[in-house]
């Protein structure tokens, strides 16, 4: 059985506690994950992991095995690189971001790349909480935030503003809003990860936080555009998902002279040490290719 394989599992399996989640992440069955364990731990002469129904960890060879374990393969990518023709990018770059960045930005922005490397596999999990890098096997996270995960190395890439918007159905309708005061007895749409949900705006000098009425909130920045668009309040935005609507004129933007906090797009990664090529190259090209974007 192949060995690097195997181990490649069992460093999964290392990481995930779980058999089943590796053998889905790796895309093969849950039998063959097994297998590859058994193999790994005939070949090393010792048992590696504990099973039971409920949970799957390292034992103490386990443990010290691992960094070994790594190193090996980091080894084998290496002499893998050596003998690819012509220098050409190869590898599997596992790379997670937010539902609503994935779908309105990431396309655009891996297809010069996939062309230029048709090697590189580009592997894309989308999902708004917050991931643990190291122990989800993620090579690269782009994140929008005002200050990232200190634990992780973050790269700006683009800034990220955001606006408020809501659609000339909806403000038909309403009271007019002339300063961030009169937010109050809107409708607003918002982030239900938030337990108050305040909007703070500043123009100039000037400062402002408004306690907000919430009757939908959602996790997902795209499905409150959505609602937005549907007339169902104000929202705040950020620029990269609802500069189309704004220029279609489905939505229009609220209090223009008030900006919300700036924050920066961000491409966080675990270390720097034994990076592959393809990760760095990707890297490199998301920076550059943001930094060119103005939404």
């Amino acid at each position: 059985m192949d060995r690097i394989t195997a181990a490649k599992v069992f460093v999964d399996v290392a990481y995930s506690g779980s058999f089943t989640a590796t053998a889905d992440r790796l895309d093969m069955s849950r039998p063959m994950v097994t297998r590859y364990i058994e193999a790994m731990e005939n070949w090393l002469q010792t048992r590696l992991l504990n099973r039971t129904t409920r949970k799957v960890s390292l034992t103490s060879a386990g443990e010290t095995c691992l960094a070994d374990v790594e190193r090996l393969l980091e080894k084998a990518d290496e002499l893998t690189l050596l003998t690819t023709a012509n220098d050409e990018l190869t590898g599997t770059i596992r790379l997670a971001t937010s539902m609503s960045f994935g779908y309105a930005q990431l396309v655009p922005a891996l297809k010069g790349f996939m062309l230029a490397h048709p090697s590189v596999v580009i592997d894309v999990d989308l999902e708004d909480s917050t991931t643990d890098l190291t122990r989800e096997r993620i090579d690269l996270a782009l994140r929008i935030a005002s200050d990232p995960d200190p634990s992780l190395i973050g790269k700006p890439i683009a800034p990220c503003e955001s606006v408020l918007v809501a659609s000339p159905g909806y403000l038909d309708k309403s009271s007019e809003i002339k300063h961030p005061r009169d937010l109050e007895v809107h409708e607003c749409l918002g982030y239900k990860n938030f337990e108050r949900h305040v909007w703070h705006l500043h123009k100039d000098a000037d400062i402002e936080s408004i306690d907000i009425s919430c009757h939908l909130t959602a996790n997902d920045a795209t499905l409150l555009t959505q609602a937005a668009i549907a007339h169902l309040g104000i929202a705040m935005q950020p620029k990269y998902l609802v500069a189309k609507h704004l220029q279609s004129g489905e939505l229009v933007e609220v209090l223009p002279s008030w900006k919300p906090k700036d924050m920066q797009v961000y491409v966080l990664y675990s270390s720097r040490k034994n990076m592959p090529p393809a990760v760095r190259a990707l890297i490199d090209h998301l920076s550059d290719y943001f930094s060119a974007q103005h939404w």
